[in-house]
């Protein structure tokens, strides 16, 4: 066997196994020189290896596992000069075949995995490829193992189509923990005694006083049905078992019906399960599964609470015992200080719950577990999302958002049961007001960040649930009932929903248009809550503002703008199926996959990425603290100018939008400022209409500026822009797009469709699922036809019915200002983000209208308003910068 003592910097390259300081040096193994089957296995020839070999299985040889009692296709002689703790990682190439099989994969499942056996140890079964990976080269960590000094066999049985290239083994460093962390004493403690999770002594009577309820008989019912049946399963002597959720979701619910009755035949059961699963199951190093060794890490910390009376010492100390040496596996490592907890896999379940539960669960016995997870929680958790909730939404968008905030929930629920106070700002009440916001009238929602799918009511309802009852909210506990009333896990709806909350099913207390404010800056506006069969004529837009990136899964959209009118109209392109792959990083994440202003710069670049979409800049990394989010420019990503809205607050008939969005993008921008106002005409036939104003000037003028809108169905040129259109249900809508400035002959127009649609200026991208709209939609992008510096985009967007034609408008411009009239109103938008000191003159047309006058951007005092109908004053506020009146016939002149 060939061995290479490498250099230190492979150690840079290891995740979150390998972690602390830096071991001394790494072991590798070339597989064409450890001992090959001869019969099963070869040297073959891959040019992208460093020594340009590696092992495959032999043509026609299929995939043999050690539980057929067939001899492993090669076999490694380790030499450790001490025994300890050792990180294994492999690289592997596919061939054409294996290539062919990744392309095809639906999922992490789809995965090639390889068995690993350490002398006579447990087997186990490992990934070595994964299906986002380049077929020539894939690295994968294949987890935590004991070795002994001296030498060792690791055996392998290759899957098919495999080139299998090396083993590296690296000592294993258990992550740092920080002094802060060290000398925590936290102020918030778990109470003596059991139980504790979930519930208390106090709060225990409470939840069975609700069992009986009429809303919780079908699930009480559920639960004791699953506690009572037998679970039929074989605990093997010298073998691992896989990942059981059946068995660990049984186990719980044998617990809970312990806790709620005192039956201890359920208890005892609870027990004895995981004791003897717990001490069998490996998870391996499937992408992600750290969420699934975070579940039966939770699921025994239930059963060691809630039974705790019923376990001996034995039992408690092999739990406590497996329970560690799970989160040891897990991405954050332990002692848990691997990775953010504000954002990325440290921010779901891993902490929040699961890590929490079990600290809260063996704090009697340890509590160094419980100082851990409280200091990541209470001294990095709470402060950065009271700063971030200043915004009531979340950064990882809509599908993210949801999935990460509902472990967020779990925290805050975990405290205030044990404790009976809440340890996270009120203001984390507001963040479910996001999803509302975001849903549209055909049950999909808004696009934001990865992952949302569309073609269905998207449906969060453990979320919901958790937040339905920390809120005490009806308007959530309505949600929560009309994605089907149902979570995920019956015992949390058992634990947590109160039936004398009344759930309301009607939206219509909500306002129609919601300003986000300064940390995930922009608005929401519709035209009324209408949903389903009865939303016609609902009409509902959005405008991202900017504020902070995030990072993650939050995209490169600053000042992107959505509009639904029975269908998605104006609507994002991108698609999310893996992380990280070339799709994703230069279209699905990128600012070309949006509506918003495109800007090229030639030399510029974006990470590592090789597409230049001239957008805004892209960040994958995220801020950790308060300070730093707000110290640092690479995260500010532009700033709310002012929202306004009005004169009815609930039901406003226009809201207006500015924001300045330079800092979003590279130095290519030297200044840009985007104003976006929605109209409320309240017209079946023409509901609504929006004004987008951009005022943007480049620091080079041979930076191409484009004006792009992306839409789902194929847009027909006018003589004044493009035609869009859409349906739900058969219904038609229509958004007539008209470009006024540019002029038509100072501008050119295109349209792409078909693949031209993901040539990213130059760079080709597939989208992953072909059958989807997003993977068939268009982008139109408009361009002044002459290179400057500065340019102004006034765009003028109709929503109405199949039925009519557009509504006729006239424009008037001066250097400060544009005034826009269509229908019966009278728009004044201030230019360039500046703000309008007057004096004003607008004259209203004798036309027999009486029009609402719309003046945004004013400045901020008291206005005197002189009309035909008297003189008036009304007050522009600071951060709003808007007011409105209505005027018959006659000259208007607005002084301050």
């Amino acid at each position: 066997m060939r061995l290479i003592i490498p250099v230190t910097w492979l150690m840079l390259l290891l995740p979150a196994v390998m972690t602390g300081a830096p071991a001394a040096r790494a072991l590798v193994y070339q597989a064409e020189a450890a001992r090959l089957h001869p019969e099963r296995a070869e040297a073959v020839a891959h040019a992208p290896f460093k020594d340009g070999y590696g092992v495959a299985l032999k043509p026609g040889v299929t995939a043999a596992h050690p539980s057929d009692n067939t001899p492993p296709d090669l076999v490694f002689t380790v030499n450790e000069p001490t025994a300890g703790r050792f990180v294994l990682r492999t690289y592997a190439a596919v061939d054409p075949a294996g290539a062919e099989q990744m392309r095809r994969a639906t999922s992490k499942h789809a995965s090639l995995f390889a068995d690993f056996q350490i002398d006579s140890q447990r087997p186990t079964r490992r990934v070595i490829f994964v299906p986002w990976s380049t077929p020539e080269s894939c690295t994968q960590v294949l987890g935590i193992f004991d070795l002994t000094n001296g030498a060792q066999s690791i055996k392998v049985w290759l899957p098919p189509h495999v080139r299998f290239d090396r083993l590296e083994v690296h000592p294993y460093r258990a992550p740092a923990v920080p002094q802060e962390a060290d000398s925590y004493r936290p102020s918030v403690r778990p109470p003596v005694g059991h139980p504790r999770l979930w519930v208390t002594r106090t709060s225990l009577a409470r939840v069975r006083s609700k069992l009986d309820h009429p809303e919780h008989a079908a699930q009480w019912r559920a639960v004791r049905k699953l506690a009572d049946k037998p679970v039929n399963v074989l605990f093997p002597e010298n073998a691992e078992m896989a990942h059981n959720a059946a068995l660990e979701n049984a186990a719980a619910a044998k617990a809970f019906v312990y806790l709620m009755s005192g039956d201890a035949r359920h208890g005892r059961e609870a027990v004895r399960l995981m004791r003897e699963y717990l001490s069998r199951v490996a998870f391996g190093n499937l992408l992600d599964i750290t969420r699934e060794t975070g579940a039966a890490i939770y699921a025994a910390a239930r059963v060691y609470d809630w039974c705790h009376a019923l376990c001996t010492s034995d039992d408690r100390e092999i739990l406590r015992r497996h329970m560690m040496r799970l989160a040891e596996e897990m991405e954050c490592g332990w002692p848990p200080f691997k990775g953010s907890v504000v954002n990325g896999h440290g921010n779901e379940a891993m902490i929040n719950r699961d890590l929490l539960a079990m600290s809260i669960a063996l704090h009697d016995e340890d509590p160094v577990p419980y100082r851990y997870c409280a200091y990541r929680l209470l001294e990095e958790l709470v402060p950065m999302r009271r700063f971030e909730y200043h915004s009531p939404r979340h950064n990882q968008g809509v599908s993210y958002a949801a999935y990460r905030f509902g472990w967020e929930m779990h925290a805050a629920w975990l405290f205030r049961r044990m404790t009976e106070r809440e340890v996270f700002d009120p203001n984390i009440k507001t963040v479910p007001l996001y999803w509302l916001n975001m849903r549209l009238p055909n049950g999909e929602m808004l696009r934001d960040g990865d992952g949302i799918p569309s073609g269905r009511y998207y449906s969060y309802a453990q979320t919901a649930l958790l937040c339905y009852a920390y809120n005490n909210d009806p308007l959530l506990k309505g949600e929560f009932l009309r994605q089907g009333g149902k979570a995920a896990d019956p015992l949390l709806y058992l634990l947590l929903n109160d039936p004398a909350l009344r759930a309301e099913p009607d939206l219509t207390t909500l306002p129609l248009t919601t300003d986000f404010g300064p940390v995930l800056s922009g608005m929401i506006t519709r035209t009324d809550w209408n949903m389903g069969s009865n939303a016609s004529h609902t009409v509902v837009a959005e405008i991202k503002g900017g504020g902070y990136h995030f990072g993650n899964h939050q995209h490169a959209d600053a000042g992107a703008i959505q509009l639904y009118y029975r269908g998605l109209q104006v609507a994002d392109l991108g698609q999310y199926k893996f992380y990280g792959t070339p799709y994703d990083l230069n279209f699905n994440k990128r600012s070309v996959a949006h509506s918003m202003v495109l800007a090229v710069d030639p030399g510029e670049t974006f990470l590592k990425t090789p597409a230049n979409d001239g957008g805004s800049r892209f960040l994958q990394t995220h801020p950790r603290t308060p300070l730093q989010l707000q110290d640092t420019p690479l995260f500010q990503y532009g700033r709310k100018l002012s929202c306004g809205f009005g004169p009815s607050a609930l039901r406003p008939s226009y809201s207006y939008y500015a924001a300045d969005l330079r800092a979003a993008y590279s130095p290519k921008i030297a200044a840009f400022a985007r104003s976006f106002c929605f109209l409320n005409l309240g017209r079946p036939d023409h509901p609504a209409c929006v004004i987008v104003l951009d005022d943007i000037r480049t620091a080079d003028p041979a930076f191409k500026k484009y004006w792009q809108i992306n839409t789902l169905q194929p847009p027909r040129r006018t003589t004044e822009g493009v035609q869009l259109h859409n349906a739900v249900n058969g219904v038609t809508g229509r958004v007539d797009v008209c470009l006024l400035r540019p002029a038509p002959e100072d501008r050119t127009l295109e349209i792409k469709s078909g693949s031209d649609v993901y040539d990213v200026f130059g760079y080709t991208v597939t989208p992953p699922v072909a059958t989807q709209p997003e993977a068939n939609g268009h982008r139109v992008l408009f361009s002044p036809r002459q290179a400057r510096a500065h340019d102004t985009f006034l765009v003028l967007l109709q929503a109405y019915d199949d039925s009519v034609a557009p509504l006729p408008y006239t424009l008037a411009e001066s250097a400060e200002c544009v005034i826009l009239r269509i229908a019966d109103r009278i728009v004044c938008l201030a230019r360039g983000g500046r703000l309008l000191k007057g004096p004003l003159d607008i004259t209203v047309p004798a036309d027999g209208t009486r029009y609402e006058v719309v003046l945004a951007g004013l400045a901020p005092g008291t206005w005197r308003i002189s009309a035909p109908h008297g003189e008036t004053t009304a007050e522009s506020v600071a951060g709003n910068h808007t007011l409105s009146f209505i005027s018959a016939a006659g000259r208007c002149r607005i002084t301050r």
